[in-house]
């Protein structure tokens, strides 16, 4: 093998000259002289073994069973615990799981014992934190029949699998006077658990942690809607959500039509973040439903169960006439769109990876960039991914985006030189070596002629190589080893240095071997080659600490002059201080000024220092930030949660929110229809997006109830002319809230009491305000000598800093606890107490009868998983502990990454042994809960923001950065 050296020229990798230009000249063909060649016998394809892992999602929790009102056949069988089981049973022992890993294992004896020469064997391992089991398979034989054989069992296993939640108001679902659920609800989600494959559950309201603003306390809520749990593999589950989404809206009156588009072009009618199917729906009040992106890539599909059409829409509305408006405005954006279609090549087990691990950040880059992303199936060892896109620009960018998570991904080679026949291990001896590999890394491997080769995100290629070094037949005897790193190709002069400076060091003091292998238009492989695990542990982590970490951002283009300095001194400064390269970027270097509303508040300032020198990029991002004015500070995001239904009236007041985003600068973005989320981010300036998310709670109204016990002098002062004319006026002009009473003498129970209900209505931008008009109206009972009895909804005050929890410690007689206080379902900080209790015991448990079996056979069930509120809901003991854990979050990879290492690069402050276990990050509040104040001026506090840049990015700047260009050149 050459030096990588006397591979290099100048312009190696760097010439863009040639691209869209024929790469083969056609010659004249030649006619071959003399007899053709003889040639030689092929030998035999030899067997190779072939490990991987089989992602169950062994550690997903099935529900709380108190909280189940109704189930789908054989949920409640499936997602819970026997009677019998122990205690302290995992969530991987449930019923759902084994049976997956049974099912497994019945496959793979069925393929050993057909006449196809392959054997595939099962083994399933736990950790010895015992949270989820990994499950692996191996298998033995020629090559096209080992790959083959993978394919088949990916494509026929449920893996991937999820619970995704759907909100909805209990009276859409159930009569909650006669205390039952109604049947056509029911049946429809039976029908829907049977079409699509899924299982679901109809829970009642959840309790969710509230953080209260003054001292930080945590209270207790009940949402006031139930919820939809749907679980199974993320295409069925995705299927079956729309559906109920579906079925919601016609329940609330809704019609529902369908459109036939291609699923190629889907992503480029919605526009970049969804603007253009906003403006539809904001403009003829419809909710617009797209099928997942990538259906076409997993081939598995539950028995009995059937696929959605890829190509079918659907659409829902008022009346026809706004489906019919809306089909026109597609079919107007349709014949508007131009094709721009791009193919670029990655390295086949990448894109595997990329299929199994990162397709939340893939759908990510398509919402960005409004650019179709068509990958291969899974396991199908195509290496050809087809980007189309509305424009080359954003084509170019989702390309480059794209390239950087195939970049995150190592292949490493151990060759073994001249082996001793007499150590070799037998057949069954390298599959449970793979095995037990492929089990505590994570990552593929075979084993092919005496070579090992492995496959897998930077931390589990490392982590398998320091297990196979541990393994005596394979380091007593010669051998080398070789690890694959993709990168862009902009970044080659920055990790070689000044005259391979970097380079020739690192392998003059590690003995190592390092190419550089250009293969494609956006990346090149740096391949770092030695003859022992220990150099090539100590090189690679001396290449990856040179490799450029890097973080980006957004300060608008009227400071940049400002920040650079007359003949650039300012900057020089800052990163001659820092050891830091600074880039700017304008409007111009993005493509033209107007070309989108988006390019304004892209990333067009990077930082970029090598990854040893991680730690001073925050500070150049700081002083950077300082020469800012306040109106213009960092960018960073807040998120608010309004009703999703409530949604459709805001899009409907469209050009007043584009108003209020001029007016702050700011973004509001609301979440696809088919997400169902509660969740609107505010993207702006850091001291802007407070005020900008205030005035836009502005208009999300709400309301509070307060039932109060009827008493005659209660009544006559809410009657009185002093009530309706001075106390009334005063709460909407001094705490901006309405009150509103309502006699409640009718639709009640023969023996309950009257009562009187007090409707606050306010906006969510004064919920705080809430608390101080009920106490104002309360010292107006006091001077009027009334004192209502507060039955429902009471708020109280924030609970003071005294010892009163500890003196359940000291039996005294002279210290007297503080009263429990009133139940409250109060929208601000509200506690959770007996009119749950009482609500449960009348309408839940009257609900709680899940599909055809009785409510007995349910109680004997135990609960999958511990609740949050196990100390509200008194259920059985024998629970799991990991029912905290995030669905939707724990399905991606990336949730437990450090930001800084997205793509192994090991920063100073790190671990002195990069190669030891991987470590897991905790991953930072990114999303900022607006503070509401409680009363005096207040300045809102905003953490630093992250940047979506991963520790080293292979081509892109960050994930939403509108920047695609190259540098001009590293800081030497």
């Amino acid at each position: 093998m050459r030096h990588w050296p006397e591979r290099m020229s100048p312009n190696f990798g760097m010439s863009r000259s040639s691209m869209g230009m024929p790469q083969i000249m056609h010659q004249p063909k030649i006619a071959p002289q003399g007899p053709p060649p003889i040639s030689n016998p092929q030998p035999p394809d030899a067997m190779i073994h072939y490990t991987f892992n089989v992602h169950f999602a062994s550690d997903l929790a099935g529900p709380d069973t108190e909280d189940i009102l109704h189930s789908t056949t054989d949920a409640v069988l499936r997602w819970t615990h026997p009677e019998d089981a122990p205690d302290d049973v995992p969530v991987w022992q449930l019923p759902v799981h084994t049976q997956n890993v049974e099912n497994l294992r019945r496959r793979c004896e069925d393929l050993t014992n057909n006449p196809m020469p392959i054997e595939a064997h099962v083994n399933a391992t736990t950790p010895k934190n015992g949270r989820n089991q990994i499950v692996t398979v191996t298998l033995s034989g020629t090559a096209d029949c080992v790959y083959k054989t993978r394919e088949t069992i990916l494509n026929e296993t449920p893996s991937l699998m999820r619970c995704t939640h759907v909100d909805v108001d209990g009276h859409l679902v159930a009569d909650l006077t006669e205390g039952r659920l109604k049947p056509s609800v029911t049946a429809f989600l039976d029908e829907v658990s049977k079409f699509c494959g899924v299982d679901i559950f109809l829970l009642g309201p959840k309790l969710t942690p509230l953080e209260d603003g003054l001292n930080g306390g945590l209270s207790m809520r009940r949402d006031q809607r139930w919820r939809v749990a749907i679980y199974g593999d993320h295409i069925s589950a995705e299927h079956a959500k729309s559906r109920v989404l579906i079925k919601i809206d016609q329940l609330l009156g809704r019609i529902v039509d369908a459109v036939q588009i291609d699923l190629s072009v889907q992503p480029l009618l919605c526009g970049r973040n969804r603007k253009n199917i906003k403006h539809i729906e904001s403009a003829t009040n419809t909710a617009i439903y797209f099928p997942p992106c990538f259906s076409h890539a997993y081939g598995y599909c539950p028995p009995g169960a059937l696929r959605r059409n890829p190509d079918e829409v659907f659409i829902t509305g008022e009346t026809p006439e706004a489906i019919s408006q809306a089909k026109t405005r597609i079919h107007q954006i349709l014949t508007t769109i131009r094709l721009f279609v791009k193919d670029v090549t990655i390295a086949m087990p990448k894109i595997d990876s990329i299929l199994l691990g990162r397709m939340d950040k893939v759908r990510k880059i398509m919402e960005t960039n409004s650019v179709f992303i068509m990958l291969p199936p899974l396991a199908s060892r195509q290496g050809t991914i087809r980007f189309q896109g509305p424009e080359n620009l954003h084509v170019e960018r989702a390309i480059r985006e794209l390239m950087s998570l195939a970049g995150q991904f190592y292949h490493a080679s151990w060759w073994i030189n001249q082996p001793d026949p007499r150590l070799l291990p037998s057949a069954q001896e390298i599959r449970a070596l793979l095995s037990d590999v492929c089990a505590n890394s994570d990552a593929d491997i075979a084993f092919d002629k005496i070579a090992f080769t492995l496959t897998g995100s930077d931390e589990a290629v490392k982590e398998a190589l320091q297990v196979l070094s541990d393994i005596k037949f394979v380091t007593t005897v010669q051998h080398q080893i070789r690890v694959k790193i993709e990168l862009a190709n902009e970044h080659k002069e920055f990790v070689s240095g000044k005259k391979n400076g970097k380079i020739n060091k690192i392998m003059s003091h590690c003995n190592v071997q390092i190419v550089f292998d250009n293969f494609g238009e956006y990346n090149f492989n740096i391949d770092v080659l030695a003859h022992n695990y220990t150099s090539m542990k100590e090189g690679l982590t001396l290449v990856e600490q040179e490799m450029p970490a890097s973080i980006s951002f957004h300060v608008p283009d009227q400071y940049h002059k400002r920040i650079i300095g007359i003949g650039g001194q300012h900057i020089q400064r800052i990163m001659k201080k820092h050891s830091v390269f600074v880039k700017f970027s304008n409007a111009m270097d993005r493509g033209g000024m107007g070309r989108d509303d988006d390019d304004s508040r892209v990333d067009n300032v990077i930082c970029r220092t090598p990854a040893r020198n991680a730690q001073n990029l925050e500070l150049v991002k700081t002083e950077i930030l300082e020469m800012v004015d306040r109106e213009d500070s960092e960018i960073t995001t807040q998120t608010v949660n309004v009703d999703r239904l409530y949604h459709r009236q805001l899009l409907a007041r469209l050009p007043e929110i584009e108003v209020l985003e001029k007016k702050y600068n700011c973004k509001i973005s609301f979440p696809s229809t088919e997400q169902a989320s509660d969740e609107v981010t505010v993207q702006g300036p850091q001291w802007q997006v407070p005020m900008c998310a205030d005035e836009f709670l502005g208009m999300v109204p709400d309301k509070h109830e307060v039932v109060l016990e009827h008493s005659e002098p209660l009544v006559k002062f809410l009657e009185s002319p002093e009530f309706l004319q001075n106390i009334v006026p005063k709460l909407k002009s001094q705490h901006e809230v309405q009150v509103s009473v309502h006699e409640n003498t009718e639709d009640r129970a023969a023996d309950a009491a009257p009562t009187v209900t007090l409707l606050w209505a306010f906006t969510r931008n004064n919920a705080g305000g809430l608390r101080d008009a009920m106490d104002f109206l309360h010292s107006q009972f006091a001077t009027a000598g009334i004192e209502p009895v507060v039955i429902k909804g009471a708020i109280p005050r924030p609970r003071s800093d005294t010892f009163e929890e500890a003196l359940q410690y000291f039996d005294s007689k002279i210290l007297q606890h503080v009263a429990a206080p009133v139940a409250t379902d109060a929208p601000a900080t509200p506690t959770f107490g007996e009119d749950l209790v009482r609500e449960r015991s009348n309408i839940f448990d009257r609900l709680r009868k899940p599909g055809s079996m009785s409510l007995s056979f349910l109680d004997r069930r135990k609960n999958s998983s511990h609740s949050a509120t196990n100390s509200f809901f008194k259920g059985s003991a024998n629970v799991s502990k990991t029912s905290l854990i995030s669905i939707e979050s724990s399905r991606s990879f990336n949730a437990d990454r450090n930001p800084w290492n997205d793509s192994g690069v090991n920063l100073p402050d790190d671990d002195n042994n990069p190669w030891g276990t991987s470590r897991v990050f905790e991953p930072n509040g990114l999303i900022h809960k607006l503070a509401i104040p409680m009363g005096g001026d207040s300045t809102p506090r905003h953490g630093t923001r992250h940047s979506g840049d991963s520790g080293r990015p292979s081509t892109s700047h960050s994930t939403n950065s509108g920047y695609p260009g190259p540098l001009s050149g590293p800081f030497r």
